[in-house]
């Protein structure tokens, strides 16, 4: 049972603000409650698992592979609880951050179902209802992101919304010729047929498996396929875009890990699709890091770094062994962490100081060292400075590539790691350094209490949790390690599922 809650809880949640929809005040405290208990229940998810082994669990009674099955596993897992945890400090942040318009047009309905469709995406043990869950979470975010009705919002969900289409019809195509040829969707039995058909037939399913590697590979961001994501999620309000920029791409390079490690885990078609990611990984890293490079507006410049971001993770998947995947584990946590930091400082910077643009900021450090250190920490992180969380995800990714001898990735991933640092020292000197120029120049906008507490106390955690990630980074491996074990070998997640899980 404990694999529902953390669906279920978000879910009665939104139900609850739509049913109390004239009374938006109390959808705050609807969504609080609901975002506390959705991190408890994950971090028993969590525990059990570590605990137990992999969790399944048959929806109505329907035994596997015939009905709906959930399935969490360490991976799952720790997706789960990151989602929550980012849930709960964004929305916490988003009570000083989103007007009361947003909160009367239906705004923490609409999170939580954003919440409910990722939280589903990562616990779900088919590819039907993995694409209903992606549905759920697309609809919540393009109504997320043109909910203020700008024309920047309106242009920017219009781009969001036609790339996504795309790519689920391409994923619905991709899971029909699945069904065609193996007769199932089911995740765990997929993985024991496919490989069967794919000796068989290794053109077809491989054919089938790149349409996945699009499909998803829209969703997440990867290149060629990325322009959709600096073009709109630099328009909502700093609560929409840094929820968004933690989950949305990082559901889409889940689904590729869970495809290749699961369903299309055999050398017929990995011989192919092998060459085809690390080459996907690494110029999506190149092409990310250098959009940052050319931006002047925060928020762009850190959505170009999603982009790039989501190549190293792309290429630990790409290196395939146990060592790269659980950097890539453990890749995924402190990215998500580190880069909302930073979006959640860009946003008290935008309220203290008025812009996102750094042509018009400067002069923050001799103002507040302390939101110069709120933005220092997670920036120094995002371009891998030791001993901070970045360090050790990006050391973990190379080395296992270095063992894997892909030296042309490795080589490509530490030159962009430079370039990453060079964007943040951009930041770093025009906001903060230099004296803000006179045409720009005026008194900083003193927070009130609330306001202060309601936006540092989320940002000043989530950094230190990056500090702390650096620190502990040995056990932290060991989990991801196990986790990315788990995902090498298939036979236990197969055996949960078809087993008769719980």
């Amino acid at each position: 049972m404990i694999v529902i809650l953390p669906i279920l809880i978000p879910l009665i949640a939104a139900i609850l603000c739509i049913v109390l929809w004239s009374r938006p005040t109390i959808h705050r405290w609807v969504s609080l409650v609901a975002s506390v208990g959705a991190l408890v229940v994950s971090l028993v998810l969590l525990s059990t698992v570590r605990a137990d082994g992999v969790q399944a669990l048959a929806i109505g009674g329907w035994v596997a592979p015939y009905g709906i099955v959930l399935v969490a596993d360490l991976l799952s897992s720790i997706m789960v609880v990151v989602t929550a945890f980012m849930g709960l400090m964004v929305n916490i942040y988003g009570y000083d951050d989103i007007s009361e318009d947003f909160e009367k047009n239906g705004y923490y309905a609409l999170y939580q179902f954003l919440l409910v469709g990722v939280t589903g995406s990562f616990l779900t043990g088919d590819l039907f209802n993995l694409f209903v869950w992606f549905e759920i979470m697309l609809i919540s975010s393009f109504v997320l992101l043109s909910m203020g009705g700008s024309r920047a919002e309106t242009e920017g969900g219009v781009k969001y919304v036609i790339m996504n289409m795309i790519s689920s019809m391409i994923f619905l195509g991709a899971t029909g010729l699945v069904f065609g040829v193996a007769g199932s969707v089911n995740m765990a039995d997929l993985g024991g047929r496919i490989p069967q058909i794919a000796a068989d037939n290794p053109i077809l399913v491989t054919s089938i498996a790149m349409l996945y590697v699009v499909a998803f590979g829209m969703k997440a961001a990867l290149f060629p396929m990325f322009g959709w994501l600096p073009a709109s999620y630099h328009t909502p309000p700093t609560s929409i875009t840094t929820i968004f920029g933690a989950l949305l791409t990082k559901v889409g390079v889940y689904a590729l890990i869970r495809a290749f490690t699961l369903i299309f885990a055999t050398s017929d078609v990995m011989w192919f699709a092998q060459p085809v990611l690390l080459t996907m990984a690494s110029l999506t890293m190149v092409a990310g890091v250098f959009g940052a490079v050319a931006q002047y507006d925060v928020r762009r410049l850190l959505s170009f770094h999603i982009v790039s971001q989501i190549g190293y993770l792309i290429l630990g998947l790409g290196i395939f062994t146990v060592s790269s995947l659980a950097g890539t584990i453990f890749y995924f946590v402190h990215v998500i962490l580190a880069k909302s930091a930073l979006f959640l400082v860009a946003g008290i910077v935008n309220k203290t100081y008025g812009s996102y643009d750094l042509k018009k900021l400067g002069g923050i450090y001799n103002n507040n060292i302390a939101l110069s250190m709120l933005f220092f920490i997670p920036a120094m992180a995002l371009a891998g400075i030791p001993p901070l969380s970045g360090f050790w995800a990006k050391f973990g990714v190379l080395k296992a590539g270095l063992s894997a001898e892909n030296f042309i990735a490795v080589g490509i991933a530490l030159f962009v790691s430079v370039w990453t640092l060079y964007s943040m020292t951009k930041i770093w000197n025009y906001a903060y350094m230099r004296k803000r120029p006179d045409a720009y120049d005026r008194p900083a906008e003193s927070l009130s209490a609330t306001s202060f507490w309601l936006r540092w106390a989320p940002t000043l955690v989530i950094g230190l949790i990056t500090v702390a990630m650096g620190v502990w980074a040995g056990p932290l491996f060991e989990l991801a390690t196990a986790a990315a074990e788990q995902l090498m070998n298939p036979e236990i997640y197969i055996s949960a599922v078809l087993g008769g899980g719980s």
